[in-house]
């Protein structure tokens, strides 16, 4: 067997409901725990006890990596990095995630959001290995997605924020949608709450032949065809709950997204079977989006270090 020599690394997936924590090499996960996310003092308390606890079994981790629900503020230069910022979560806005992790452990601390992170596992170990540009589309209770080029996620006035993004609306439909800030934005019209809206019921009681999914697949073609337009992404992974609940989602979507492309990407229109997959990593995109995250710190850590240690030569 060969020996694992990626780096010892901590991880911390913040949700809305769940938060895990986790110690790995690579891919290779040693330890994890899970526990739901309570107020913010005491969840980010046990995640810093149980990474301390492994610590001191398992040796000096190299680096720690955070992804948590949004939106964040992730400019380097912002005085609020690190932080969650106009969440609804109740008692999370404003709270410092970097902050209280990177005063405990001296090591390199990266942030961002929890799809961004599984967008870079799936890069690093996953369904989009090999890929320049690809994403990650999270659609469970809420929709959102992590954008990678070149290895990096990107960001820039914020992190992407593709489910609040309006798209073309199935004719005839009149749902209003239930985004409290857009009404029948994506997230409005095809995240888990929505579904139940629109349906009656929630999205994994529902039937493979409901006439929600239809819908749902429409919407979310648009997106997948506005990232091969805007983005040329070679490679769109779909997960999160409602999607991995619902496999027939995947051809449906495909299909739209092949009619909205109209064989204008030829390339694209005759690979979507490639392009648009579900995520290798399965539920694990998001922990190891953490480590991904956490390696990533330590690389940028690392080149800093070099070009410090060259320019005082």
């Amino acid at each position: 067997m060969t020996q694992n020599l990626s780096p010892l690394s901590g991880g911390i997936e913040i949700g809305g409901t769940k938060t895990v924590v986790l110690i790995a090499r690579g891919a290779d996960i040693i330890e994890r725990e899970q526990f739901p996310t309570d107020d913010p003092t005491t969840t980010l308390e046990r995640c810093v006890d149980r990474l301390s606890d492994w610590q001191s079994r398992y040796g000096a981790l190299a680096a720690i990596g955070i992804g948590s629900f949004g939106p964040l503020s992730l400019r380097p230069d912002a005085g609020d990095h690190g932080c969650i910022t106009n969440t609804p979560k109740p008692g999370w806005q404003g709270t410092d995630l970097l902050a209280p992790i990177a005063a405990r452990f001296a090591v390199p601390v990266g942030i961002d959001t929890d799809v961004a992170g599984a967008a870079l596992a799936e890069g690093r170990w996953g369904a989009s290995v090999g890929a320049r540009v690809h994403a990650y589309i999270t659609v469970g209770t809420g929709i959102g997605a992590g954008l990678v080029v070149d290895g990096g996620a990107v960001h820039g006035l914020v992190h992407p924020e593709a489910g609040h993004v309006r798209v073309r609306r199935v004719a005839g439909d009149d749902f209003v949608g239930s985004c409290p800030f857009h009404g029948d934005c994506l997230e409005g019209l095809a995240s888990g709450p929505a579904i139940a809206a629109r349906s009656g019921y929630p999205s994994h009681s529902l039937t493979a032949d409901h006439p929600v999914w239809a819908n749902v697949a429409a919407e979310l073609a648009e997106l997948a065809a506005m990232l091969v337009l805007m983005v040329s992404a070679e490679r769109i992974v779909i997960g999160g709950g409602v999607a991995n609940g619902q496999p027939q989602l995947l051809p449906m979507l495909r299909a739209r997204t092949a009619a909205l492309l109209a064989n204008y990407v030829p390339a694209a229109s005759e690979t979507l079977s490639t392009i648009i997959r579900a995520p290798m990593l399965g539920d694990d995109s998001g922990p190891l989006g953490t480590i991904a995250i956490a390696e990533l710190a330590l690389a940028r850590n690392r080149k800093h270090a070099a070009g410090h240690e060259l320019g005082s030569q």
